[in-house]
């Protein structure tokens, strides 16, 4: 009877022990969880391989292995928001229902962070978008809200002060009749206008290469010397050929949406000497961009991309606010953002005005040679 007992007590004190330990191990993980800093990322992960996602992973490993920010890790929560309004604000509202959310990073498109940032700023989530464009983004006042890219507006205005800067003093403007493309075509009017130049037209439709023609002769008589091109591919390198087998022969300026090797692939020879406005430049002598380029590739066996290295910035820049401020507190870390001025990173230096706007030295020259950018100092 005794030794029944004492077995029964010992099973007892066994299934103690290992609850107790289990109680433990709970505690012991919530307590790490409540330590680390939380920062969610949003991303078409399943439609889009652009390789952000390796740059922001890389940045969270570099941050971490260095013993974290103030003593606590990054822990990163992925989200995919299939590159949609209803996947982005779905996404959106799960984040707003995280506790200890300090920011996220993203969206990949303008639509939807657009869409998605009254979301996050009715939450108090710093969101921090390292693609998104548009400059309607930054224009209701929002306290949270930031991007990590320059805006198209910022873009027009370099590719208008180099337009000016190369001679050109009469051009034409063609725009995809969107948000993107008008957005884009009026920001490059107003700073051409600023530098000294005239805009002769402006249009976004032309039937075939009759018009083409009929538009030819017009824009001769008025003198031109350049086109402005604000649109998509395949369809502005489509209007590229049309117009230079139409007989046009004068240079192109593009914004960053025709950055992409599809330019040559469509355009070929007429695309040649185009000149984009875009970001990130791998070849950069600068130790940050080169240090980056080697770890990318050392890790991933590819160059990074112009998103790797936006994502990576992002990261950066939010454990760089949440070291300063002394705390991951939302607030702390967007009052902590707009005090940055020419901070470094490897996709240039960033500045943030009060409406979260980076306007830092971002925007990257490249032009296209015998199939191939080339980067412009």
């Amino acid at each position: 009877m005794w030794n029944q007992y004492r077995a029964r007590l010992s099973r007892g004190l066994l299934v103690a022990g290992a609850l107790s330990l289990l109680l433990f191990t709970l505690l012991a993980g919530c307590m790490n969880s409540k330590r680390d800093i939380l920062i969610g990322v949003a991303w078409p992960f399943s439609v889009e391989n652009d390789l952000f996602k390796e740059g922001v992973e890389l940045a969270a490993a570099e941050i971490n292995a260095a013993g974290g920010i103030n003593g606590r890790q990054v822990r990163l929560l992925e989200k995919d928001d299939q590159e949609t309004v209803t996947g982005g604000m779905n996404v959106a509202q799960s984040f707003a229902r995280t506790p200890n959310l300090t920011a996220v990073i993203g969206h990949s498109v303008s639509f939807i962070s657009v869409a998605t940032a009254n979301i996050y700023e009715s939450a108090g989530i710093v969101m921090l978008s390292p693609a998104a464009t548009s400059p309607a983004l930054t224009q209701k006042g929002y306290r949270y809200i930031f991007r990590n890219i320059p805006s198209d507006d910022e873009i027009a205005r370099q590719l208008a002060l180099y337009a000016a800067k190369e001679g050109h003093r009469r051009m034409v403007i063609y725009y995809c009749d969107d948000s993107y493309g008008i957005g884009l075509a009026n920001s490059f009017e107003d700073h051409a206008k600023e530098a000294g130049i005239e805009i002769a037209d402006r249009f976004s439709y032309y039937a075939d290469a009759r018009d083409l023609n009929r538009l030819s002769a017009k824009w001769k008589a008025l003198d031109f010397d350049g086109i402005f091109v604000a649109h998509y591919m395949p369809d502005g390198a489509q209007f590229i050929a049309d117009v230079t087998q139409a007989g046009i022969a004068v240079p192109f300026l593009a914004g960053d949406a025709m950055d992409t090797p599809e330019l040559w692939e469509v355009a070929g020879q007429a695309a040649e000497g185009t000149v984009v406005g875009t970001i990130f430049n791998p070849r950069s002598p600068r130790a940050e961009v080169q240090n980056f380029v080697g770890n990318f590739n050392k890790k991933y066996g590819k160059m990074p991309t112009s998103y790797a290295a936006q994502g990576y910035d992002a990261l950066y820049l939010l454990a760089g606010a949440v070291k300063e401020a002394g705390s991951a507190d939302p607030g702390a870390v967007a009052q902590k953002l707009r005090s940055f001025k020419d901070r470094p990173g490897v996709a240039g230096f960033h500045t943030f005005k009060e409406n979260g706007d980076d306007i830092g030295d971002l925007v990257v020259k490249k032009v296209l040679r015998n199939g191939q950018f080339d980067y412009i100092n």
